[in-house]
């Protein structure tokens, strides 16, 4: 019932996007200064390199950092001239999430009022009063389910950071507490990890650091080039006399007007988005057996194209 999250060799720094731009400006500089002050520190740690995500920074480590090292990293950061420290969150390292159920709770909590339902804030509440769960966080908010449609009973399935030996869940599973009247009970949870989003060529199924081709794809036109180099590299936004009507070159400053194309379906949208047939498909083991099916039965169809060309 848990995940094996990303390394614990990195620090992860959550941040404003406008913090991230200015930031990775200068990753190289950031990299010898923080190294400078950890060795001033007397400590082993060293950082490896620094990447930028969606959320924020990661710092690579050569080893788990303790919390004197995150602190240095931490005040580095912000106190660096290229951040705004309001705009940065608590550093901390990674974490892994464990998935949890809780039974035999009432769907109605209150037994005269029928209209009033179990709400994922009620599920907040409860939790935060009960000292079984003073040192559990939250990694979403509850998700309360029906058990059945003429049940009066509901299954509330809760996502929880935990460390990847599934400290926090054992701690957990098979204990009990009150909710009113009744006694709720927790059990373990099927894992659900997602299907990981490859942020360099922006396939389904594996992750980043997995990638392996080289260079980069743009999430908009899948063009052999990132996304902040779309105006300069993109065709789409490059003059071109020879077609007709001729294609005018687009101003600098303003957006693409141009059609996406994603790299998974090669439909109009971004590749990340969910509104992608491929991306709801994932699951579908129909869809899914039924297009691979069809890609192997045009593989058999040019191999024995082949095979009848060759001469006797």
């Amino acid at each position: 019932m848990t995940t094996k999250g990303p390394s614990r060799k990195q620090i992860i720094i959550p941040m404003s996007n406008d913090n991230i731009v200015s930031f990775i400006k200068n990753l190289s500089t950031h990299v010898a200064n923080i190294n400078r002050s950890l060795h001033n520190a007397k400590t082993d740690v060293l950082v490896d390199y620094i990447r930028s995500d969606n959320a924020g920074i990661s710092v690579v480590v050569n080893k788990i950092a303790q919390q004197s090292d995150i602190s240095i990293i931490n005040n580095y950061i912000k106190n660096s001239n290229d951040i705004n420290s309001l705009q940065v969150k608590d550093t901390h390292l990674p974490m892994s999430k464990s998935y949890l159920k809780i039974i035999r709770i009432p769907y109605y909590p209150y037994s005269d009022n029928r209209q009033t339902k179990l709400s994922s804030d009620d599920i907040q509440n409860i939790l935060k009063q009960n000292h079984i769960f003073d040192n559990i966080s939250l990694a979403s908010k509850p998700r309360v389910i029906k058990v059945s449609p003429k049940s009066d009973m509901a299954l509330v399935w809760i996502d929880i950071w935990d460390v990847q030996s599934g400290k926090n869940a054992k701690m957990l599973i098979n204990r009990c507490f009150n909710i009113g009247n009744f006694i709720a009970t927790i059990r373990g949870a099927n894992m659900n990890p997602g299907v990981p989003l490859c942020k360099n060529c922006w396939k389904w199924g594996h992750a980043t650091m997995s990638c392996r081709i080289q260079g980069a794809r743009c999430v908009k036109c899948n063009g052999p080039h990132k996304l902040e180099h779309h105006r300069e590299f993109g065709w789409c936004c490059k003059a071109n006399d020879k077609i007709n009507p001729p294609r005018l070159k687009t101003k600098r400053g303003e957006p693409c007007p141009h059609m996406f194309k994603c790299s998974n379906c090669k439909g109009d949208h971004q590749a990340d988005s969910v509104q992608c047939p491929f991306w709801r498909h994932w699951f579908n083991r129909e869809w899914h057996v039924k297009k691979y099916t069809e890609i192997h039965e045009n593989r058999s169809k040019l191999l024995c194209s082949s095979v009848n060309a060759i001469p006797n």
